[in-house]
């Protein structure tokens, strides 16, 4: 029975990546297929998706910034957004109980209020997904969504403590020393290696922050998040991330299917969950309006608000907590999980186009930005540039170094994690913040003198919409970008490339080259 839920996952992920949608969208309707099909699910597919959620927030956590959560338009749009949702969202279902529609006939003032909360809440899995896919979790954009769901989820913690009346333990006061344990949580990553026994060392702590958190009366996840956070200062911090993104990417294929096993719906229920779907623009239009109100530019916050635009899967637990008070009916939580399901059908077909819709509407959507921006949203000129390397990862770094020594303040580094920025920049180095994909960017920037980009970026995908912008941008110099596999190279050069490196084949031929000057021959005297 395990194969036949890996099975159908696979063919519908596959079904649905074909059609040019996130492959997320495919598990949710694999999981509701199967349920359809009579096909009970294993004891340890609920073991999967807990395990899923548990190294997701662990890898939040491994990336996340503490003064991230303290600005002032993260906890502002969380609680803005809250705040005027809840009055909308109260209104409109008591319109609905008062005409009798089914399933609402029920429906109380405490009740409305109870559903309109879980409603305000944004998928914590869905958007880092989403953003991780895209990779644009470090961005401007990314680490202030990442911000709202972290608030969003010690507001939940809070509503638990409260609704359930579980105190937690007077231990829980310990927890406030766990900062003091972080020189010997780094020592222990760095005494981990390389190998296999760093991911083990990754499931260890997340399992351990949720079992330690859960044990004093607190939620576990919170747990898993603070054991992330604790590390995000390692030098290992990162390697430690990609080494737990292939477990935690195929345990949350367990939650995405989980979803689909909640009960079989009824065409009523389904149209109900889809009438809920199409508040899903006023979500969208709270966050736009406040961080627009926080002074962010019109991009930041159309990403932003368009990531954050869809229901959480924590209504599910509110909605099973209610269901035990007998608050709600049963058939509540089988509309609930349509209702997610259908929220991240619609962010994941809207956020694919997130870049090309607002080069579109760029217009009206820059309309409503304030005059004075915040520091983070003010765009910088680099000057005398004549290459600049975007992507200032491992490679990006490595050709940036090497172009420097040739060629000194001509150089310049641009990467949309301002934490790296900053940190090449308290070295002497010139380099800026800036994300690839922002048309904003390219029409600012003055790339007169500028020769050659170098695009050091994770996927082709990043390098094809750069290429793109700078085309709209006019830009006349060269492009060169990098591509660890053959069947890419083409298609970069297909998108307007002029040279493309492909990233094994270079630097096994560095390698054999720089080796050759330590015998004293030069590369061609060698071959003749």
């Amino acid at each position: 029975m395990d194969f036949l839920l890996l099975c159908v996952a696979f063919v519908c992920g596959l079904t649905v990546k074909s059609l040019g949608l996130p492959p997320l969208v495919g598990y949710l309707l694999a999981g509701f297929a199967l349920h359809f099909l009579g096909v009970q699910p294993s004891a340890g597919l609920d073991t999967l998706a807990d395990l899923g959620i548990t190294l997701m927030l662990f890898t939040i956590g491994l990336k996340l910034k503490v003064g991230d959560l303290l600005k002032r338009e993260v906890w502002t749009s969380t609680l803005g957004e809250l705040g005027f949702w809840c009055v909308v969202c109260v209104g409109f279902l008591l319109t609905l109980a008062s005409i009798g529609l089914p399933y609402f006939a029920d429906v109380s003032l405490n009740t409305a209020a109870l559903l309109a909360f879980a409603f305000g809440f944004s998928s914590t899995v869905c958007i880092v997904k989403l953003l991780e896919d895209s990779g644009e979790m470090r961005t401007r954009h990314g680490r202030l969504a990442i911000g709202v769901l972290v608030m969003q989820d010690i507001v939940a913690v809070l509503f638990l403590v409260f609704a359930t009346g579980k105190i937690p333990s007077v231990w829980a006061i310990a927890l406030l020393a766990l900062p003091l344990l972080r020189p010997m949580l780094n020592r222990l990553l760095d005494a981990a290696g390389h190998g296999e026994l760093l991911p083990l060392t990754g499931f260890f702590l997340a399992l351990g922050g949720y079992e330690l958190f859960s044990l004093v009366g607190v939620k576990g996840d919170l747990g898993a998040l603070i054991a992330g956070m604790l590390l995000s200062r390692s030098s290992k911090a990162a390697e430690l991330s990609k080494a737990l993104l292939g477990f935690k990417d195929l345990f949350l294929i367990g939650f995405f299917l989980s979803i689909g096993f909640t009960a079989l719906p009824t065409l009523g229920m389904v149209g109900i969950a889809l009438g809920l779907t199409l508040l899903l623009p006023i979500k969208f239009l709270l966050f736009y309006g406040l961080l627009l109100a926080m002074r962010l530019r019109g991009r930041t916050a159309w990403l932003s608000a368009l990531a954050l635009a869809n229901y959480s899967e924590f209504g599910l637990i509110v909605a099973d907590l209610a269901v035990d008070l007998d608050w709600l009916s049963g058939e509540w939580l089988v509309i609930l999980a349509l209702t997610v399901t259908f929220s991240f059908i619609v962010t994941s077909l809207l956020y694919a186009r997130a870049h090309s819709l607002y080069s579109h509407n760029k217009t009206w959507l820059t309309r409503f930005e304030r005059r004075e921006r915040l520091p983070e949203d003010v765009l910088t000129q680099p000057k005398d540039a004549q290459i600049l390397v975007v992507g200032m990862g491992r490679v990006g770094m490595g050709a940036y170094r090497a172009l420097h020594q040739l060629m000194g303040r001509g150089v310049w580094g641009m990467d949309a994690d301002s934490s790296r920025i900053h940190r090449l920049q308290g070295e002497g180095l010139a380099a800026f913040v800036g994300d690839g994909e922002d048309a904003d960017l390219w029409e600012h920037l003055d790339l007169s003198s500028v020769q050659l980009i170098l695009l050091a970026l994770p996927t082709i995908d990043d390098s094809r919409h750069v290429t793109n912008q700078l085309k709209r941008a006019n830009f006349k110099g060269q492009l060169a970008a990098i591509a660890r596999y053959e069947d890419e190279r083409q298609l970069l050069i297909d998108a307007g490339i002029d040279k493309v490196f492909n990233f094994y084949t270079e630097a096994g031929t560095g390698f054999a080259e720089e080796s050759l000057a330590m015998i004293g021959q030069r590369p061609e005297a060698a071959g003749q």
